[in-house]
């Protein structure tokens, strides 16, 4: 079991917080969420994307408590897809979906998680989602887990942006777990659990390019759902970046020091173009998300589970980054 003392610690404004929510200071963000006093900020993409969301919930003013997905990618577990909960050890289970975890958090094949490197960075737990059950479960699991992690508001982080596509742009690779989390995002909203939606590094994965985000950000300001615009503090994440493998949220942070032009990633196969977009955090209403730009989640809002999901994009001749690494895997096997 993952210590949750009973004697918890407070944070610099006095207020008792449970084991795990890491405190912080006046920000900009703290007209976000209105009436949530500590925040759940999930990195959606699986892999390094809790590091985005920790620059996201650095600016909220409030107490969080970061996560992500249990998908890491091919170069850091060769099994493909995200991870069920059973298939890891070292965590507490919070909900069917939902577990906390912390620096010995791993696959039983020995994998640790961008999470358990976080949880080392932090002092502190963080979370990892199971995907796989779908968008309900999912959105059920997460509801769930608010109480024991002490939290009342959700924040969704996708680093990149590729949250928002329409499903036909030439850069598109990872669309499943970004708009199956997006669903459940909007299933949250529905049960009256206050739930908004990140992009941290607009273009910074190499697949919309910032051109491309910020139309369909644009989309989303016709709804009037743009709730932030906010700076990256690319210093709040030098520790995370020395010890969480990640290049996209690296290429965010290069970004908010005022980076600019083109760059690489994922061994050259990817070009990131670095811009002053990449260096903000948006930050948007999840129903004039998926009501505007986002097409896939709203595909995939009624997806049984993650197989659903899948299929679903294969049938409108959209390839996965499940897809790509269940081809890549029968290729190096």
């Amino acid at each position: 079991m993952i210590p949750d003392p009973s004697g918890v610690p407070s944070s610099p404004t006095g207020d008792a917080r449970p084991a795990g929510v890491t405190a912080v200071g006046a920000a900009p963000g703290t007209n976000l969420l209105p009436g949530c006093a500590r925040i759940l900020c999930l990195g959606i993409g699986g892999g390094g994307d809790v590091v985005g969301a920790l620059g996201a919930a650095r600016l909220l003013g409030r107490p969080f408590v970061v996560g992500g997905l249990t998908w890491e990618r091919l170069p850091v577990d060769p099994v493909p897809g995200p991870r069920r909960l059973d298939e890891i050890v070292d965590h507490d289970v919070l909900s069917p979906t939902v577990a906390r975890a912390d620096g010995r958090t791993r696959t039983t094949g020995g994998i640790g998680f961008a999470e358990s490197r976080m949880s080392d960075v932090l002092g502190a737990p963080t979370v990892l989602v199971d995907p796989n059950p779908g968008p309900a479960a999912v959105a059920d699991g997460i509801r769930d887990a608010l109480g024991p992690l002490g939290c009342d508001g959700v924040l969704l982080v996708d680093v990149g942006g590729d949250v928002l596509a329409h499903g036909d742009e030439a850069g598109l690779a990872s669309p499943l777990a970004d708009a199956l989390l997006l669903a459940a995002g909007l299933r949250l909203v529905h049960a009256g659990v206050p739930t908004a939606l990140g992009i941290v590094g607009a273009g910074c994965d190499g697949e919309l390019t910032p051109d491309e985000v910020a139309a369909r950000v644009a989309e989303i300001d016709d709804r009037s759902g743009v709730l932030a615009d906010l700076p990256l503090d690319p210093e709040g994440l030098d520790d995370a970046l020395a010890h969480v493998v990640t290049e996209a949220s690296a290429m965010a942070a290069r970004c908010a020091r005022g980076e600019r032009g083109p760059a690489t990633i994922r061994d050259g196969r990817r070009s990131v173009e670095l811009t002053a977009l990449g260096g903000r955090v948006l930050v948007l209403d999840v129903e004039a998300a998926i009501a505007g730009p986002a097409r896939l989640a709203r595909l995939l809002a009624d997806a049984t589970d993650l197989e659903d999901g899948e299929a679903r994009l294969a049938a409108i001749g959209i390839r996965s980054e499940l897809a790509w690494e269940r081809e890549r895997t029968a290729t190096a096997g």
